[in-house]
């Protein structure tokens, strides 16, 4: 089945949510009427993102926030301390009941990073590293007292021994045998020191002394080497390991994550319709302050439930399948938040999140951000290609929106050529301009860029036609310089494989 597309063009001079400008934000979109799930991977690889079934691209620079679109690295994802923190709170809640009703006014998936609250974490480890550290001082203080009695016992019979030479040297001449030359008067006891009626073999001794060595050496080096061993067997703990932690027998609460298909809706979707509703009306209602008859149900359902994706089942593909899902947790029975998401060929995407605002003390921003990047871990075992956590757009010019950054390793759309860039290496330039070309090639171009408008798909008059056929048929004024800028947004790759309706 092939996509469906009606351009409408560039849209601008209204205002921005974001800076608050009234007539600062600029984007093109287009309504998809269908689309399949790689056309949209495709898309937002270039810098689009849909709202219900309206996908749109913001007109770069021209709008007052640039909106670049990041992805972040799942499999090589590290919690950070405000992370852990955030995980730990849950766990704490879930387990034991406890919480603390802070300052929680935090955007979705807001995070402050702030370390404090992490003092116990830090001093764990701090206590973890000392412990591991102690036998090994131990190890050597014994090695270091026993060099000291080796020496002890080792140097006064070598003494003992030129004594013996030069006493046998004396005697030589009283007739006496040398084998009964006798120094210490006391006879030594049973199992202990050399014998001294029998003539000094200083060469075991002397494997004796280096066995002794090589042993003391050898411990010393197993001692160092478990050491070193230690912090491999102590790693970090991974996103599962917090999230995943086994909660007590009796534990406070009960959390569930469900993951139900919303477009086409499931059983399971409509049967929980209402319920989800509601909690998206209270959502808005407190935390964006909409008036109570804005959030109705037709706007909820336009806005997050209707989707373009058409859903596919591939025997290689996800468990869940590929298109539209929301993601409900469930506590205690009733849900306090939905994470609305779509799974791609190559990434989960993350759309919006809601949440019962009774719960924002658990800053279910975050936690619901950490639990889509376990989620994209978990398919990726299953469908090695799906890697990528994409969340949206990335703010940089908007200080409340730059929390997606801290979430390590990312990347950000170079808004000209479409390669992924390390955020770390953009950062330094968004800190100079609002726009900028992440591709440092300045010879680097669009690879998709247009070269044939011609083979470029048109719907006509429910016909498809190449665009050259097309302009054959069309009356009236010619519409090639709308049709061109809707080529050059969407690239050659998507222009030839969507149907742009045209009526």
């Amino acid at each position: 089945m092939a996509s469906v597309v009606e351009y409408k063009g560039p849209r601008e001079g209204y205002r921005c949510g974001y800076c608050d400008a009234p007539e600062g934000k600029v984007s093109s979109g287009m309504w998809a009427h269908s689309m399949t799930v790689q056309d949209y991977q495709d898309l937002i690889d270039r810098g689009w993102r849909r709202s219900g079934k309206y996908v749109y691209k913001p007109v770069m620079n021209q709008t007052c926030c640039p909106q670049y679109t990041i992805r972040c690295r799942p499999l090589h994802f590290q919690p950070s301390k405000s992370h852990k923190k955030v995980l730990k709170k849950m766990f704490k809640f879930l387990s034991k009941g406890e919480f603390s009703k802070g300052n929680n006014e935090e955007e979705p998936m807001d995070s402050q990073m702030d370390d404090a609250g992490m003092h116990d974490f830090a001093l764990k480890s701090k206590l973890d590293i000392k412990s591991d550290q102690r036998p090994l001082s131990e190890d050597c203080h014994e090695f270091k007292e026993s060099k000291v009695k080796e020496k002890e016992d080792l140097e006064p019979k070598e003494t003992k021994m030129l004594n013996q030479s030069h006493a046998k040297q004396e005697k030589l001449g009283s007739g006496e045998p040398s084998s009964s030359v006798k120094v210490v008067p006391s006879t030594p006891k049973p199992g202990k020191g050399a014998d001294l009626s029998k003539p000094p073999c200083r060469k075991a001794k002397d494997i004796r002394k280096e066995r002794k060595r090589q042993k003391l050496i050898l411990k010393s080096q197993t001692d160092q080497v478990q050491h070193e061993e230690k912090p491999k067997l102590n790693q970090p703990k991974s996103i599962e390991d917090f999230i995943f932690d086994t909660l007590p027998d009796k534990s406070a609460h009960q959390l569930e994550v469900r993951v139900v298909r919303s477009s086409p809706p499931s059983s399971q979707f409509k049967a929980t319709f209402q319920e989800s509703y509601q909690v998206y009306k209270r959502y808005q209602m407190v935390i964006h302050k909409d008036p109570p008859d804005k959030p109705t149900v037709s706007q909820f359902t336009r806005f997050l439930c209707s989707s373009p994706l058409e859903a596919e089942n591939p025997p290689n593909g996800p468990d869940c399948g590929y298109g539209s899902f929301h993601q409900q947790y469930w506590l205690d029975g009733k849900i306090i938040a939905v994470g609305v998401i779509d799974v791609l060929p190559y990434c989960v995407s993350s759309v919006y999140l809601y949440y019962d605002p009774d719960y924002a003390f658990l800053s279910l921003g975050v936690y619901s951000a950490l639990r889509e990047i376990a989620f994209t871990r978990e398919l990726h075992e299953k469908t090695s290609q799906l890697s990528y956590y994409y969340m949206g757009f990335y703010i940089h010019s908007c200080p409340k929106m730059r929390y997606k950054g801290q979430y390590r390793p990312s990347d950000l759309l170079c808004p000209e050529t479409y390669v992924w860039v390390p955020i770390e290496q953009c950062l330094p330039a968004l800190e100079n301009s609002k726009y900028c070309r992440f591709n440092q090639d300045t010879k680097a171009v669009d690879e998709e860029r247009i070269k044939e408008l011609d083979r470029l798909r048109v719907l006509y008059k429910r016909t498809i036609m190449p665009y050259n056929i097309y302009k054959k048929r069309q009356k009236g004024p010619s519409d090639e310089a709308i049709v061109q800028q809707y080529a050059d947004l969407v690239g050659q790759t998507c222009s030839e494989r969507m149907l742009l309706f045209r009526s």
